[in-house]
């Protein structure tokens, strides 16, 4: 029988998959833009290209699959099935908070998952919190040669934490440990939410500490508050969590604010991201790569198949989206003026 942290992640699972974890009345803000159709693109449609470069790699599209799981049975099976289907369609993938793969001897072979995916980008996770529990640049390192990573993660999950029983409260002075782990791992650090988004001027502290990316993980799709609510025995942290259903930045807004104080440093658009409009909204504002989670999930807990099946559709969508507004690639994407962004045309603006 799974116990400790190995039962929360199989618990995290459940939730997700059968319950409604998203925040109430909150959404990504990508409502607010919109593409101006083309009727006349002048490309071949075969011809479009998804092609870029994430951590050094290649990819064949500007995907990630997000940190989702890992140290329970049914977490090895998805982020094999996940890795699988990564590899095939040339997505990067990411793992799931990587600290029970030291703390617990079970399930390991659920964070060992490069051998299913051996050329592309692979991110292993860590909580930054802790960082004030034991946890330094040795253990980092660990993490990063067991998984064999490409990059480490630090997750920043402080309401989670604030509603997880037992949770891990004490974030005081982080910043000087992260910039330690930047300067002593010998791959690149980025770090990401959970779901309630990172602004610029967190992510400007985070760049100048030595983070080398930022995944917003905004606001609008899972939140781990609910997710923690749904787990809790506590009835007081129940019943305060629900002050929190709308809490954090949507991701839209976090992708704005992050490009606007640093407009070169890679950006991953994670948080409610559902389809491959999406995806081209969130690039036109600034994202260089897409993270998607929840909208794997299920077909992850089935097989390898069901996975590419979804992240082939996503692929469509975002190429019949390009198709649209008559572009062929990822930069003509990000400076495309045939976007209307809350009532303002581009396309008018600069006519």
């Amino acid at each position: 029988m799974e116990e400790g942290i190995n039962k929360r992640k199989t618990e995290h699972i459940r939730l997700c998959l059968t319950e409604n974890v998203e925040g109430v009345d909150k959404s990504t803000g990508l409502e607010g833009i919109s593409f101006i159709h083309n009727a006349l693109p002048e490309i071949n449609f075969d011809d479009i290209s998804l092609s870029t470069s994430f951590l050094n790699k290649s990819i064949q599209a500007p995907f990630l699959v997000s940190s989702m799981t890992g140290g329970s049975e049914l977490a090895a099976t998805i982020n094999q099935n996940l890795a699988v289907a990564a590899e095939k369609r040339g997505w990067a993938v990411a793992l799931g908070s990587t600290r029970a793969l030291l703390e617990s001897d079970a399930h390991k072979e659920s964070f060992q998952i490069r051998k299913y995916a051996p050329t592309v980008p692979l991110i292993a996770n860590l909580g930054a919190v802790q960082l004030n529990y034991g946890y330094g640049a040795e253990e980092a390192q660990r993490i990063v040669d067991m998984t064999d990573a490409d990059s480490l993660v630090l997750h920043l999950n402080s309401l989670q934490e604030a509603v997880q029983d037992g949770g891990d409260l004490n974030f005081k002075d982080l910043l000087p440990k992260i910039e330690e782990i930047c300067k002593t791992l010998d791959v690149p650090v980025g770090a990401k939410e959970v779901g309630f988004g990172i602004d610029g001027f967190v992510a400007e502290e985070l760049y100048n500490a030595g983070i080398s990316y930022i995944d917003v993980a905004g606001a609008g799709g899972t939140s781990w508050s609910q997710v923690e609510k749904l787990r809790s025995q506590d009835p007081l942290k129940k019943a305060a969590a629900e002050a929190f259903n709308d809490w954090g930045l949507p991701t839209k807004d976090c992708l704005v604010s992050v490009k606007s104080k640093l407009p070169d440093i890679p950006l991953v658009a994670s948080g409610g991201m559902k389809t491959g409009v999406d995806a081209a909204k969130a690039i036109t504002i600034g994202a260089d790569v897409v993270g998607y989670a929840r909208q794997l999930l299920q077909a992850a807990t089935e097989s390898p198949e069901f996975v590419e099946q979804t992240m082939q559709q996503i692929e469509l969508e975002l190429k019949m989206t390009m198709f649209g507004i008559g572009v062929k690639n990822l930069d003509e994407l990000k400076n495309t003026q045939r976007v209307t962004v809350m009532g303002r045309s581009l396309l008018e603006e600069n006519s």
